[in-house]
């Protein structure tokens, strides 16, 4: 479980392929490895990873072809990607309850400076566009988020110039896509309602 908040920010620095998938090596040494352990949990661009491998300034982690065929920015190497450890039960929650497992991708439709801050437009895939909802929490590309203004299967996010600096979400453009996941309490509700 995660908080979407970025700890740091890493880099793809190899991609060995596997027979089902690919076992990537993380430049992390921003984001601390000493109490890092083999079988720990680390979302990456907002996809939880396990730790196969690690060194003093990296770590390795195996990633699934269905990992890789329902999420973005896994198999580019030498690309900057967001780093987060795994909560513990006595951490603070700043941002919103993240799972790490990427619902689907979005696109970027607009990324354009509204006064100090960023509008974000993104459109997301129409079935997870009913999760959205106005001041909701999403998870794009791990960083938690608060939705502003939702139109259809589009919707808008506010970004401060914090978070834009701290993040990949700054090399955003149109049609750029991204990994989202949705509010886990809009799937829970959805699911007691279709249950009866």
């Amino acid at each position: 479980m995660f908080s979407g908040i970025v700890a740091a920010l890493g880099k793809i620095q190899r991609i060995e392929p596997l027979t089902g998938g690919v076992r990537l090596n993380i430049e992390a040494a921003r984001l601390g490895m000493e109490d890092v352990a083999i079988g720990d949990s680390i979302a990456v661009n907002g996809v939880c990873l396990t730790v196969v491998s690690k060194s003093a300034t990296a770590f390795d982690a195996d990633v699934s072809k269905e990992s890789l065929n329902c999420t973005v920015g896994l198999n580019a190497q030498d690309a900057e990607v967001n780093l987060e450890k795994a909560m513990r039960l006595s951490d603070r929650i700043g941002g919103h309850l993240v799972s790490g497992h990427v619902d689907g991708v979005g696109e970027v439709v607009q990324f354009e400076p509204v006064g100090e801050s960023m509008l974000l437009r993104i459109r997301a895939p129409q079935a997870l566009a009913r999760y959205i909802a106005r001041k909701g929490s999403v998870a794009i590309q791990g960083v938690s988020l608060t939705v502003n203004a939702v139109e259809g299967d589009v919707f808008d996010i506010n970004l401060i110039p914090h978070t834009v600096s701290v993040t990949t979400l700054r090399h955003l453009k149109p049609g750029s896509p991204v990994n989202l996941e949705v509010d886990q309490i809009a799937r829970y509700v959805e699911r007691m309602l279709s249950a009866g």
